[in-house]
């Protein structure tokens, strides 16, 4: 009689995600290095628009992002002070 050994597989990584999002922010050209930080993921397509005249300015970007991490980045993104909505597109 033979014995076999079974190994459980390891656990996957966290799929990764890209995913679009658009945040409207206050303050001016000032404000995007901290949004950027803010990100804390891989970034793509980076897109800011800052008007003179305008109130709110708008960034949008895609993440690479952990499936899981999506809704604690964007929470993360609406805690700054700068932040006026930030959502997925």
């Amino acid at each position: 009689m033979s014995l076999t050994t079974f190994q459980v597989p390891a656990p996957r990584s966290a799929l990764m995600v890209r995913r679009r999002i658009a945040t409207y922010f206050v303050g001016g050209v000032e404000q995007i290095p901290s949004l950027v930080a803010a990100l804390g993921c891989l970034v793509h397509d980076l897109s800011v628009d800052v008007r003179d005249g305008v109130r709110e300015s708008m960034m949008t970007c895609a993440v690479l992002i952990a499936a899981d991490q999506v809704e604690a980045l964007l929470e993360g993104l609406r805690g700054l002070p700068s932040v006026v909505s930030s959502e997925l597109l």
